[in-house]
């Protein structure tokens, strides 16, 4: 028996070894059978979520933090190579949501030992670990690829691919730790890309290949932890205001321009972090039990259609 075999049988999915249970019937009819519990509950109630990058105040890892602790987690690990906001995130989740156990950690998330090390953290003191949000990335170099170094570019992908690679690494192993806390394997691991990484002309080269390597490392990584109830997604945003867009928006708004941002997708205007935030709460959530192995994109449309000259069809 090969070593993925082997290593399919060691963890298997609470569905495939019970299977998905009857819900009895109404006047003959089978009621419907479902995964997922009451959607209008908290829906990742007693789960242990990571977000990393979640130190910008404008940033979608904040904004998911939140929504993973309003929707009842049980701990939610808030982590960043930048410390300068996470402790003032930490205070205010504390507030906001007293019943959920907040950790912050600062580190590298391409450092291997780090990663794995707050992964180990979240197991030994809860049992178990259930979603991971490899959110941490950079904007990449705003210039022609002629003008690119080869440093340059692979400190792109350092932290944009090698970090989420790292996530899916030591998350997934993770993730298929049982204990008397959690029966079974399973988890879900999303990881940030961008329409960056479906289509060109929405980033730098350095950037776009970066994130179109995160979105082959969900489907990769996906078939490769066959069985074990771990799905790995990634998110591809559209524009939208965080650190890292916020000078783009910000200046917009100085010059009255704001309505131009956003003018190529359908709905016409840039997102919030909480737009996407929302996806990730879902991905995690058993909601999503049966979505895998997917880049979804967040982007108000752009990434449906060819760009086009708003009121210039053809």
């Amino acid at each position: 028996m090969s070593g993925a075999a082997k290593q399919r049988l060691q963890a298997l999915s609470q569905q495939l070894v019970e299977g998905i249970p009857d819900a009895g019937s109404f006047e003959g009819m089978p009621k419907i059978r479902q995964v997922a519990g009451d959607s209008v509950g908290p829906r990742v109630k007693d789960k242990v979520a990571i977000v990393t990058g979640a130190n910008s105040i404008a940033g979608i890892g904040r904004a998911a933090a939140h929504l993973y602790a309003a929707n009842g987690a049980k701990a939610v690990y808030i982590c960043d190579f930048s410390t300068s906001n996470l402790d003032a995130h930490a205070r205010e989740l504390n507030t906001l949501y007293p019943s959920v156990s907040i950790h912050v950690h600062q580190f590298d998330a391409a450092d291997s030992t780090a990663v794995s090390a707050v992964i180990t953290d979240a197991i030994t003191r809860y049992g178990r670990l259930d979603i991971y949000f490899a959110n941490a990335g950079i904007v990449g170099q705003p210039k022609l690829f002629t003008d690119i170094t080869s440093d340059e570019f692979m400190s792109t992908l350092r932290t944009n691919t090698l970090g989420v690679f790292l996530a899916v690494k030591h998350a997934a192993a993770g993730m298929r730790i049982t204990s008397p806390q959690k029966q079974y394997p399973g988890g879900s691991i999303i990881c940030t890309a961008s329409v960056a990484g479906l289509r060109s002309n929405a980033g730098s080269t350095d950037y776009s290949a970066s994130k179109a390597a995160v979105v082959s490392i969900a489907q990769t990584c996906a078939y490769q932890l066959t069985g074990s109830g771990v799905r790995v997604n990634a998110i591809c945003p559209g524009l939208i205001e965080t650190g890292m867009t916020q000078a783009l928006f910000d200046t917009a708004r100085e010059r009255g321009t704001q309505r131009k941002i956003g003018q190529l997708n359908p709905l016409q205007r840039g997102a919030v972090a909480d737009e996407v935030a929302r996806v990730a709460l879902f991905l995690g959530s058993d909601e999503s039990s049966y979505v895998n192995g997917q880049a979804w994109a967040v982007c108000g449309g752009l990434s449906a259609g060819h760009p086009f000259v708003p009121g210039k069809l053809a």
